[in-house]
């Protein structure tokens, strides 16, 4: 018996995958169970195959890995596109009475169950259920307490009224009883319950939760796979707190409005993906030149142009770095797990107010769409502390007053922070363009003023890396001759590899801050082999590192549109350590 379960739901798009997986994983996390996800889907609202898996263990688990112990297969195709990760003993649960799924031929080795998901449904109550009788099957499959669905049903249905909510209960306990009456086998699965109580989010909803923790009172943005979560996570619920959240009828449009409401004195966010960066990056300009906070949430996708919406890919990272015309002072914050969305969106806002710069939040698919279970204590509303800069009153914006009584918005101070009023402070009336403009916003072509102005809001970068902990995340042997530096949602798979690793001892430094860095210098100049792991082609962060450090580093690169796996990485570590080994 494995220590974990690897179960999935397989057919077309539009055949209610993604509902069903949600259903599964959490009733595993409301009975103590930590659940890890992840979607193969494509991008179209129907026809295409899509997936939804879930691996679950006791302990925590923080990647996927290439074994599948139970399939619900809704088409023929889905048991082929998962033969390689199908083993000996898996068991596939499907419809044979379906025209989906042709003349079914279970490998040789595997439990099929031929289970008639519609019939059954139908008898329930309708069509439309057949897969919550999949799941009901399932449950026999693994010994997984039926009762714990029953709570995700009631989660998922309850707003449909009482009689919605019996029916999906009676569909996956006549899948269970399918089972256990036409099916003599000793399954090799018992999924075991506990009494810890885990909160299930994926990254997007992490990144809703950590804006409004940090006080964000207004979000704009247009659907863009797969960034629009956290509009729909930020929909209903930052109303609560008196925020708002408008759908704009364009990138352009989204990013205009955010800086509309940041100028006003809110904090403001809007969220989008690759191709929405690009049509953002003339406002992201002017967001910088006005010294307006501002939080911009890229959504990370395979591209360049339309590319793969719904697959993974780190490949914006230059894009964030250097996207704009003219010289734009910013910070770029990439959190490295899903609970880290929530910790860095609340850093991502008091920066963003703090030094007066617009802020690049950047996840990417894999982090955006997987769900994970967490302690809640990991997400300590009272611990979010919000500090919003040099806001200055009618008590002391007269030291910010030239002689002739005008606010300087744009005052030239030693650390590059110019003083900030909110629209109605006395005295604190100012105007301010986005063409060069001297201290109290008024445009000018003055050369001394011009290069006084593009010293200061260059100085807000250093004076943030005097005074801010840009510091990676450690793990490993901090003595370990391979050092394995990554970005964003490597980090997980990379920690379970290392566990595979029993020759190799790794040093990890997971690096959250891409601009401002930390000073990798000293690890890497101590380490035998320097490996970089990041989900694109050309190696962007690697040649930052060797940008950095002047020091030569081995890439480890995927640019499939799929997500790194803790086995292929052990792999391809154990493969880059030997080659560099001297022969004896």
């Amino acid at each position: 018996m494995h220590e974990d379960l690897n179960w999935a739901i397989g057919g077309e798009a539009g055949d209610g995958i993604d509902s069903t997986g949600k259903i599964f994983a959490r009733a595993l996390s409301r009975a103590g169970r930590h659940v890890y996800t992840s979607k193969d889907f494509a991008s179209r609202i129907r026809g295409g195959y899509t997936a939804y898996k879930v691996r679950t263990a006791v302990e925590q688990v923080g990647s996927v890995v290439d074994r599948l112990d139970v399939l619900i297969a809704l088409t023929e195709r889905t048991i082929d596109e998962n033969l390689d990760e199908l083993h000996e003993g898996s068991v596939i649960i499907y419809d044979g009475e379906q025209a989906t799924m042709g003349d079914v031929e279970v490998p040789e080795g595997m439990i099929g169950l031929d289970v008639p998901l519609q019939r059954l449904a139908e008898d329930a109550g309708g069509s439309i259920m057949r897969n919550v009788v999949a799941l009901g099957a399932a449950c026999e499959v693994t010994a997984f307490p039926i009762e714990n669905l029953d709570e995700a049903l009631e989660k998922r249905f309850g707003d449909k009224g009482r009689a919605i909510v019996e029916n999906n209960r009676e569909a996956a306990r006549l899948g269970r009883e399918y089972v256990r009456e036409n099916y003599d086998h000793e399954f090799p699965y018992d999924l075991e319950t506990t009494d810890e109580d885990y909160v299930l989010l994926n990254g997007d909803e992490a990144i809703g939760m950590g804006a409004i923790a940090a006080g964000c009172r207004f979000y704009a943005g247009y659907p863009i796979t797969p960034a629009t979560d956290i509009m729909e996570y930020l929909t209903g619920r930052i109303e609560q707190f008196g925020g708002t959240v408008v759908q704009a009828e364009d990138e352009l449009a989204a990013i205009n409005l955010a800086l509309g409401a940041a100028r006003a004195g809110a904090r403001a966010m809007t969220g989008t993906s690759g191709p929405g960066i690009d049509l953002m990056s003339e406002t992201f300009g002017l967001v910088a030149t006005t010294e307006t906070p501002l939080v911009i949430a890229n959504v990370m996708r395979s591209g360049p142009s339309t590319g793969m919406p719904t697959k993974q890919g780190q490949e914006d990272l230059n894009a964030m770095l250097y996207g704009g015309h003219g010289e734009i002072p910013r910070f770029v914050l990439a959190p490295t797990s899903i609970s880290e969305c929530f910790h860095r969106t609340i850093e991502a806002f008091n920066l963003a107010e703090k030094y007066q710069l617009p802020v690049y939040l950047t996840a990417d698919l894999s982090l955006a769409v997987t769900e994970r279970t967490y302690d809640p204590a990991e997400f300590d509303m009272d611990a979010v502390e919000i500090e919003r800069g040099k806001v200055v009153d009618e008590s002391d914006v007269e030291e910010w007053l030239d002689e002739e009584g005008r606010f300087r918005a744009h005052a030239a101070t030693e650390d590059g922070v110019s003083p900030r009023a909110f629209p109605g402070t006395a005295d604190g009336a100012h105007m301010t363009t986005g063409l060069e403009h001297d201290e109290l916003g008024r445009r000018t072509e003055d050369e001394d003023v011009r290069v006084e102005q593009v010293q200061k809001r260059q100085r807000k970068v250093e004076t943030a890396r005097e005074r801010e902990d840009f510091e990676p995340r450690e793990f490993g042997d901090p003595d370990a001759d391979t050092l394995v530096l990554t970005w964003g949602s490597n980090e997980g798979a990379i920690r379970e590899a290392m566990a595979q690793l029993e020759s190799v001892s790794v040093r990890l430094l997971s690096v959250p801050y891409l601009f401002p860095r930390p000073d990798l210098t000293e690890a890497v100049e101590a380490a035998e082999d320097v490996l970089v792991v990041e989900a694109n082609a050309t190696g962007q962060f690697a040649d930052l590192i060797e940008q950095d450090t002047l020091q030569r580093v081995q890439s480890i690169t995927k640019y499939t549109g799929v997500r790194f796996r803790a086995d292929e990485l052990a792999e391809a570590i154990r493969d880059a350590v030997a080659k560099t080994e001297v022969p004896q």
